[in-house]
């Protein structure tokens, strides 16, 4: 698919619905990939999905009027003064097309303007077409390894990507 149509946004209060209906798609689609669960998403009540369009850092990919993606940038607590990125995600009919990358682009611009010279992520061992394509696009393995907090029979493997 080309990119006719594409739109990336930073989602909004506005936003929560889709928001949610991106990011239950997302917790179905791959569940070891997330630090949630759908059981649990599925279960917040709308305010709280209202929250998270409003107030997290959320950009989400449209094209022609549907989404088709999200992304999220963020902190980390065991990594102060670092920018993360979080909960990607493109919907099957778009993998391959140049959502993800357009997705990770605006994120890294997000984390320049936030004074960062570099932009992590954690991949889960287990989802080898996303470690690829974040390998694709600039990140490099950092030799941290950690378990995942819900799940610690998962790995999550830490990546960087330099944005000067």
């Amino acid at each position: 698919m080309s990119d006719t149509g594409l739109v990336i946004r930073r989602c909004s209060s506005f936003d929560w619905e889709e928001l949610k209906s991106i990011r239950l798609e997302s917790l179905r689609d791959t569940p070891e990939a997330y630090g949630s669960t759908y059981e649990d998403a599925a279960m917040w009540p709308d305010d709280r999905w209202r929250s998270a369009a409003s107030q997290w850092t959320y950009w989400l990919a449209e094209r022609h009027g549907h989404v088709v993606g999200m992304v999220s940038g963020g902190t980390n607590d065991h990594h102060r003064g670092t920018r993360w990125m979080y909960g990607m995600y493109v919907t099957p009919a778009e993998r391959g097309s140049d959502v993800a990358t357009r997705l990770v682009e605006e994120v890294s611009l997000w984390a320049r303007s936030e004074g960062a010279a570099s932009l992590f992520l954690h991949v889960t061992s287990t989802v080898a077409r996303a470690r690829a394509f974040y390998e694709k696009v600039g990140f490099v393995l950092t030799g941290d390894v950690i378990d995942m907090d819900r799940d610690p029979s998962l790995q999550l493997v830490t990546m960087v990507r330099e944005l000067g």
